[in-house]
């Protein structure tokens, strides 16, 4: 069943290049989400929801004109296309007979959650509570969420592409509160994926337990030390270092607006040769995969760094035709109401052939950052700054004492270079990211990485 009848999408199209334009573009949306809240004890007034609309953009030049409607009434949509075509004094483009539809079934479902009562979802959020505070007689307080979201999108464009993905994510999350005297800490994970309820059919509990243990560990956490000092990320969202230090920076538009440091460096070697990083848009029942960007185009994996070298930047369209190249497939968008931009997908470095105990056990005294909290970088200079919110001591090739307080301070460039060592056991866990004012589901992760040097803030000595 499509969402818009190809033979409407180009009559739409037609009256958006009325008045010139170099091409134009129909995105069409339907989105449709479940949510579940567990907050002391008691489960929260489920929310659901439905979204229906479309976009109308033209592109001449560097510009781009756009116009959104909610609905898809043939009247309404033919209105914003005459308002999207109004801001240009062109003369009239034909647009290319669209194809048949092509759609992407390359991220199956299991088992659609739509389908499963609201009652056993509340039993899940019962269960995660339950073992989080089964966990220690410290835990005093857990807050369980559940989501599902279900988009169907079609993308119609005067070139006659025609392309439609039917995308479903579902996300499990725990934040667990432990006290002891005066000291109280917060422990949090989340297990999501794009699949189906089939995520949450094999002990979805221990989301809950690894977050309670996370704050129960913390509780015993000495002040972090400070110094130039070899950094341990831990595999899963310690890529998040990786996403937000350097992915950003590959994104097409800070690339050509040369607001990054990775602006012109093409080819260059920016790391040991056992260094190897990819976006991938496709990798199956992940949570940043989709059969097709935003734009139609399908998704795919790219190769950014290769053998330390850097390889390439992640594209839209629009980005795409200023530099002469194929996009990438990172042309996304929060939804239709947005213009598509360069983001991320599944960002990651790939697997190397150490285990986590070699990268550890090579350390006199150091820093094990598993997780991180806030953080700001500068795209621009590469420069970061990154709270640790799951950190400990490494002393003489063993993990000792959790710490508290650490703060990871560098630069993009200089971290990369200082990547000395990877672990073979690569994860990729759940993430939103936010640019431009949109957000947007993103995996960040890679395996155990070993960096060689890095500033440490902290209190302790």
């Amino acid at each position: 069943m499509t969402l818009l009848e190809p033979e409407l999408a180009q009559r739409v199209l037609k009256r958006a290049l009325r008045r010139g334009g170099d091409f134009a573009e129909l995105y069409v949306e339907e989105r449709t989400g479940f949510a579940l809240n567990l907050d002391d004890r008691r489960v929260e007034r489920p929310q659901a929801g439905r979204e229906l609309g479309a976009s109308v953009r033209v592109v001449q030049g560097d510009s781009s004109y756009f116009g959104y409607v909610d609905g898809l009434d043939e009247g309404d949509l033919l209105g914003v296309a005459d308002s999207v075509a109004a801001a240009l004094r062109g003369e009239a483009r034909a647009p290319e007979t669209i194809a048949r539809v092509q759609r992407a079934d390359v991220h199956p479902v299991g088992r659609r959650p739509e389908e499963v009562e609201a009652a056993a979802k509340a039993e899940v959020l019962r269960a995660c509570d339950e073992s989080a505070r089964g966990t220690g007689s410290d835990v005093v307080q857990a807050r369980i969420t559940y989501s599902e979201a279900r988009r169907r999108v079609e993308v119609f464009g005067s070139d006659g592409r025609a392309a439609a993905d039917d995308r479903t994510r579902v996300r499990l999350g725990a934040q667990v509160v432990a006290r002891r005297a005066e000291r109280v800490e917060t422990g949090t994970d989340t297990l999501g994926g794009h699949v189906g309820w089939e995520l949450l059919e094999e002990r979805p509990e221990q989301v809950a337990e690894s977050a309670a243990r996370k704050a129960l560990t913390m509780l015993d956490a000495r002040d972090a030390p400070t110094g130039r000092l070899p950094v341990v990320v831990g595999n899963g969202f310690g890529g998040v270092l990786l996403h937000e230090a350097v992915g950003h920076g590959l994104e097409a538009d800070a690339v050509q607006k040369r607001a990054s440091v990775y602006a012109g460096k093409l080819g260059e070697q920016l790391a040991e040769p056992s260094v190897i990083a990819y976006d991938d848009g496709r990798r199956e029942g992940e949570w940043g995969s989709d059969g097709i960007d935003d734009e139609g185009t399908p998704t795919r994996r790219t190769t950014v760094i290769d053998d330390g070298r850097l390889t390439s930047y992640l594209y839209d369209l629009l980005r795409a035709r200023k530099d002469g190249v194929e996009s990438t497939g990172n042309g996304r968008r929060e939804s239709f109401r947005h213009l598509p931009i360069p983001r991320m997908t599944n960002t990651y470095f790939g697997p190397g052939e150490a285990t986590r105990e070699e990268l550890i056990g090579d350390v006199r005294r150091g820093l094990y950052a598993i997780s991180f909290g806030g953080g700001q970088v500068e795209p621009a200079t590469g420069d970061f700054v990154f709270g640790v919110s799951e950190g400990y001591l490494i002393e003489n090739g063993e993990v000792t004492s959790p710490v508290r307080g650490a703060t990871l301070v560098g630069n993009g460039l200089e971290a990369l270079r200082a990547v000395d060592g990877i672990a073979s056991d690569l994860e990729i866990a759940t993430g939103f990211c936010g640019k431009g004012g949109q957000s947007v589901p993103a995996g960040v992760g890679q395996p155990h990485v070993r960096i060689r040097e890095l500033t440490v803030g902290g209190t302790g000595s």
